[in-house]
């Protein structure tokens, strides 16, 4: 049996290889929608890609199973399961390119053979409520036993998927209990199953699909029943269990949203990646004068950022947290982007944006053009950037105002007793409600957060101090002073 695993670094997502050596069969579990990289490693291996499967609809990128439906006629096999009003609709409706789609519909039990390979569906609800999870069973290598599943967001290393987000991301009103009730009527099942099965999830540490994932890509069903904190709550009552999931999750991304209706309705049809053309000095200046356009600055130098930016742009540093940061600032996914980028990550980019829904990327700047830019005073802004030590200085005036942009369990935590709360992720939603007359001071936990939520704040129209500090040292030297 082939087993290969895909990682997506930033957003923090696996997709699953599955062949049959023997036959040269190949099964895609949980592809993005950039399929061109799962085509190059199936030929690398001698394998044909014959079949796409899903988990569930994803909150966190678009998938890529109807791009390969639509180019190669690939077969899907999706889950029927869960209520009526979440189920696939593309994949019922006609192609794009005519026809109908070659579609298998799953419910718990079924099972589906890739040459010598074998997987057997499980409905496990509470993620969402069609999700399946996949035992995988190598026949060909002589096993009449799964060594396997691929989880979804189910199961992961150290976590469980989280039941809040068709609430708090797609919101669908009244959700979040009762999927978290049934999350652990699905853990239940789980403890029935055999310690030797690996565990393959969708996703790792730096997703948002949970909130305590751990880093190692893969793990063993024993071993998450001994160590896993949210499978030892469904050791409990049920209560007990749905406070302990639902407790302290982040705010997902404004964009999951629109992936969730994207993977449900049909992303579109993406066929080549986005070529953006290369911008001169000129052409820069007279973008800016383009109320329509967004330019999107990605240099690592923050405090370079702060002191020389174009006009409007939005700071997303080419790290990480790009997909993040635009995801979760971007709320148009027709907008036209302009990158600040060195031309050697203009591909990496791209394909971040096309992953996320954000196909319309025209052009792009090198740092060195922004750099001449500046030097034919071409129109510029800046932040001033200050330290926690003057926020003290500044907070009681006021004109002034403290702002936490970390999570809010971040802030209930530890936040600043006069300071308001926004986390970043959600920033479009709560920038309406944001003071308009007081100049905000911005911070976050090291200064990272805060430098793409002041970047935003600012291109919205509200005054802004950015403040690059930690705020961890600046708690304990406080806590210092005061014993002192």
């Amino acid at each position: 049996m082939l087993f290969r695993q895909i990682f997506d670094e930033k957003l923090a997502q696996y997709a699953y290889l599955i062949g049959c050596q023997a036959t040269g069969e190949a099964i895609l579990i949980d592809p993005e929608r950039d399929i061109d990289q799962y085509l190059d490693l199936a030929e690398e291996e001698g394998v044909e890609i014959v079949a796409v499967a899903e988990t569930h609809i994803h909150a966190d990128f678009l998938s890529g199973a109807r791009e390969f439906a639509e180019r190669f006629d690939t077969t899907l096999y999706l889950s029927d399961e869960g209520t009526d009003d979440w189920k696939y609709e593309w994949a019922q409706a006609p192609k794009v390119s005519g026809g109908s789609y070659d579609v298998e519909w799953l419910y718990d039990g079924d099972t589906v053979s890739i040459g010598h390979v074998d997987l057997t569906a499980l409905h496990t609800p509470g993620h969402t409520p069609e999700h399946l999870s996949f035992m995988v069973t190598d026949r060909g290598g002589g096993a009449d036993q799964a060594m396997g599943i691929a989880t979804g967001d189910f199961m992961f290393v150290g976590d469980l998927g989280r039941p809040d987000l068709l609430e708090s991301a797609a919101k669908v009103e009244g959700a979040m209990d009762p999927s978290a009730r049934t999350l652990y009527d699905s853990v239940q099942r789980f403890f029935e199953l055999p310690d030797h099965l690996q565990v393959w999830p969708a996703h790792g540490a730096g997703s948002a699909c949970g909130k305590a994932l751990g880093a190692v890509p893969q793990s063993t069903l024993g071993y998450e029943k001994q160590f896993n904190p949210m499978v030892d709550a469904a050791r409990k009552d049920k209560d007990t269990f749905v406070d302990a999931i639902l407790e302290d999750q982040p705010e997902p991304q404004i964009y999951f949203a629109r992936m969730k209706r994207d993977n449900k309705e049909g992303a579109p049809v993406l066929g080549q990646l986005p070529s953006p053309r290369e911008l001169t000095v000129r052409e820069l200046k007279t973008l800016t004068q383009d109320d329509e356009a967004l330019i999107v600055d990605t240099r690592l130098d923050r405090s370079a950022y702060m002191a020389h930016h174009i006009p409007g742009s939005l700071y997303a540093p080419m790290d990480n947290t790009f997909n993040t940061v635009v995801g979760s600032l971007v709320e148009d996914e027709t907008t036209p982007i302009y990158l600040i980028i060195d031309e050697g990550d203009v591909e990496e980019a791209v394909r971040d944006l096309v992953r996320i829904g954000y196909d319309n990327v025209q052009g792009f700047a090198e740092i060195d053009t922004l750099q001449r830019y500046f030097l034919d005073d071409g129109p510029v802004d800046s932040i001033d950037e200050i330290t926690f030590e003057e926020v003290d200085a500044l907070r009681h005036e006021p004109d002034t105002v403290v702002l936490d942009v970390r999570y809010r369990s971040e802030y209930e935590e530890d936040g600043l007793t006069d300071a308001l709360n926004a986390s970043y992720t959600r920033m479009p939603e709560y920038e309406q409600d944001l003071p308009s007359d007081q100049t905000m001071l911005v911070h976050c936990a090291t200064g990272r957060r805060a430098a793409s939520a002041s970047s935003f704040l600012q291109r919205t129209g509200h005054t802004v101090k950015y403040v690059n500090d930690h705020f961890d040292d600046y708690v304990a030297a406080t806590k210092e002073a005061v014993a002192a």
